[in-house]
């Protein structure tokens, strides 16, 4: 149960990343509303998941979902760079946060 908590504080860490490009761009109080709520959820996940798991495994675990999950975010809804290099260092990232499952 750990690890489903660990993987939903990861997907509204990237839900309020993308409500902070929101915010930045349209300035109403539902962006902000809803990026409260969505990183107040991803903490409490989070915190779940470490009386379980080991704090640097769950916190590696989860800024890798949140980093790569941003930039994924950003090239399907923002236009950013698809580059091959950006989607291989995107791939090193989830690898490395499968390998910490792995060897947890």
């Amino acid at each position: 149960m750990a690890w489903v908590s660990l993987v939903v504080a990861g997907l509204f860490e990237m839900f309020g990343v993308g409500m902070i490009n929101k915010l930045h761009n349209d300035r109403n109080w539902q962006s902000l509303v809803l990026l409260i709520l969505a990183f107040g959820a991803s903490f409490m996940f989070l915190a779940y998941s470490m009386k379980t798991l080991p704090m640097g495994t769950a916190y590696a675990i989860w800024t890798g979902i949140g980093a790569s999950g941003g930039a994924i975010l950003g090239m399907l809804l923002y236009g950013e760079s698809k580059d091959w290099r950006r989607l291989v260092f995107i791939g090193m990232v989830l690898g490395a946060a499968i390998g910490l499952k792995i060897v947890s």
